[in-house]
């Protein structure tokens, strides 16, 4: 396919959803019935969730929606994300070995998501515990600002600029790039076109390859495009 690159870093931070799993169909139709009992556009609106918390996206589709009201949407949705985890959760190709090969080596998962639904997805795909998780409801502002790649940065004691971010939606990587790090996109919910200012972009996490090295994270690459 395409060339061969290497990143070198000192801590890996994956967003989760479309990096490590593929949530896709079950988050498709819970925002589709979101839609529906709120007569949105279905379609514009699951345009507009990639990398982003939940509760941003509630509030600028239902600006006029009370904080009370938003609050239990937001709970009702979290609990049937949760629900469906299990049955609604895979995992992306590579994932797994690769998230076994670093084993004690720095890596984190930064999420847009909240706690049950992601502890629920990392669990039914059977992914080992990161040495830190950062969520949304963690940070004053959600991707695309940098705050949840700084505070994963920061909990693994290791400078933004020494972390490589792996993502799939332009405000993951505009956060990303936005803290310092080097980027990685992989094309799983979006086309390279649509990636652009990734460092590299890969198919997916079985196009990432851990290099052994005993003092730094040295992935190698197979790139579809070398931004």
């Amino acid at each position: 396919m395409g060339q061969r690159c290497t990143v070198r870093a000192a801590a890996v931070l994956f967003d989760l959803d479309g990096v490590l799993v593929d949530s896709t169909v079950a988050v498709e139709g819970h925002w589709r019935a979101f839609a529906a009992r709120h007569d949105l556009d279905a379609e514009a609106l699951l345009a507009s969730l990639h990398g982003r918390r939940m509760m941003d996206t509630m509030a600028a589709v239902l600006p006029d929606l009370s904080p009370a009201r938003l609050a239990e949407e937001g709970a009702r949705l979290e609990q049937a994300e949760v629900d469906g985890a299990r049955e609604g959760t895979l995992p992306q190709p590579g994932a797994h070995e690769l998230t076994a090969a670093l084993g004690g080596r720095p890596w984190a998962i930064v999420t847009s998501g909240t706690v049950p639904v992601a502890l629920a997805r990392i669990e039914a795909v059977g992914l080992p515990s990161p040495l830190a998780l950062v969520t949304g409801e963690e940070v004053a502002s959600g991707k695309p600002d940098p705050a949840p790649y700084l505070l994963a940065a920061q909990r693994l004691g290791v400078p933004p600029e020494d972390c490589v971010v792996i993502e799939d939606a332009p405000a993951g990587l505009a956060a990303g790039r936005a803290a310092g790090c080097a980027t990685i996109a992989v094309t799983t919910s979006h086309p390279a076109g649509e990636l652009a200012g990734a460092d590299h972009v890969a198919r997916n996490p079985a196009d990432l390859e851990l290099v052994a090295d005993d003092h730094q994270v040295v992935l190698a690459i197979r790139c579809t495009l070398h931004g």
